[in-house]
């Protein structure tokens, strides 16, 4: 070769943006997401989101060549409030299935109570200990109830 040729360079791996360095494109809020979207706004997995479908009909996002999900701005707003149901208000899928058949009247009545005072929403236990702890007393209640059953 002689010094008139360009030698190519090639670049090297730090080069590249990484998927952190580059700055998201947002979406309009009427824009349609695909379920690694909404699976990531929600916190939730995929499959997540999948089993949801088959278990609230009302979830229909539009589904395109080899079954990619598309979730409308109306799918994304339901999933929201299933989520917040399910995980934060502590519902069966049984409960909002049939709070979301009972219309929009209720689901707001509903959405907007405070979850049942059965809920329990005290933090497990941090160690072995308080485990040990709570074990003995759910025996001694168990025993007790035992016991009730044998006398009635």
């Amino acid at each position: 070769m002689s010094e008139d040729t360009p030698i190519a360079v090639v670049p090297e791996a730090d080069d590249f943006p990484q998927q952190d360095d580059r700055q998201r494109l947002t979406k309009s809020d009427a824009a349609f997401r695909t379920i690694s979207e909404v699976a990531e706004e929600l916190n939730v997995p995929q499959h997540v989101l999948r089993f949801w479908e088959t278990k609230f009909t009302q979830i229909r996002p539009l589904k395109r060549g080899g079954g990619r999900r598309y979730y409308r701005p109306e799918d994304v707003t339901l999933l929201k409030r299933v989520r917040m149901l399910l995980y934060t208000d502590g519902m069966t899928i049984r409960g909002v299935q049939k709070l979301l058949r009972e219309g929009p009247a209720k689901s707001v009545e509903l959405a907007s109570a405070a979850p049942p005072q059965s809920f329990n929403q005290a933090s497990p236990p941090a160690n072995r200990a308080q485990m040990s702890l709570l074990l003995a007393e759910l025996t001694a209640l168990r025993d007790d109830l035992r016991d009730a059953l044998k006398a009635a």
